[in-house]
C-alpha cells in the first residue's frame, strides 16, 4: 500500500460469535471487518444510506493476507487507503490491528470497487466528489 493514501479508521468490536470452533476469529470475519470499514466510509462520505440514487459502488475482487489471529473479547481497529483511481473504479486498501496492540497488523487486505449504474449493469464515472476525495485524500477517523 505504499502508493495508497490513508482515508478512515474505525473501531469494531471483536464478537463471540466472530470465532470459530478453534478459538480464533474466522477467515470470513475478517472479510466483514474489511467491508464495515468501506460502507461506514461511503457513508461518512454521504455516498451510501441515504436516498437511493440507482448508482454505487459493487466490489469486483478482494483478498487479504492473514497474518496474525485475532481473539475474543477486544476491538479491531480497521485502517482503509486508497490508490489513485480511474474512469469508473478505484483501489482499497485495508489494515487491521488489535486497539490495544496498535503496532501489530493482524491482516491486510484489498478491494476494488467499481461505480456502475445498478439498474443498466454497467460502469459508469465515478462521481465528481468521490474522484475529488480520491485524488486529494484526507484521512477521516471513526474512533
Amino acid at each position: 500500500m505504499n502508493d495508497y493514501q490513508p482515508v478512515f479508521e474505525m473501531s469494531m468490536p471483536i464478537r463471540w460469535g466472530d470465532m470459530d470452533a478453534f478459538g480464533h476469529v474466522n477467515n470470513t470475519v475478517y472479510f466483514r471487518y474489511m467491508e464495515q470499514v468501506r460502507i461506514s466510509w461511503f457513508e461518512h462520505l454521504g455516498l451510501v444510506g441515504g436516498k437511493e440514487v440507482g448508482q454505487g459502488p459493487v466490489i469486483v475482487n478482494a483478498s487479504m493476507e492473514f497474518l496474525k489471529q485475532l481473539h475474543y473479547p477486544g476491538n479491531v481497529i480497521g485502517r482503509m487507503s486508497v490508490g489513485t483511481p480511474g474512469r469508473s473504479s478505484f483501489d482499497t486498501g485495508f489494515e487491521l490491528v488489535r486497539a490495544d496492540d496498535p503496532g501489530t497488523v493482524y491482516a491486510r487486505g484489498a478491494a476494488r470497487c467499481v461505480w456502475i449504474d445498478y439498474a443498466a449493469g454497467k460502469s459508469v464515472s465515478l462521481p465528481d466528489p468521490l474522484r475529488q476525495l480520491l485524488e486529494h485524500p484526507v484521512l477521516e477517523r471513526a474512533l
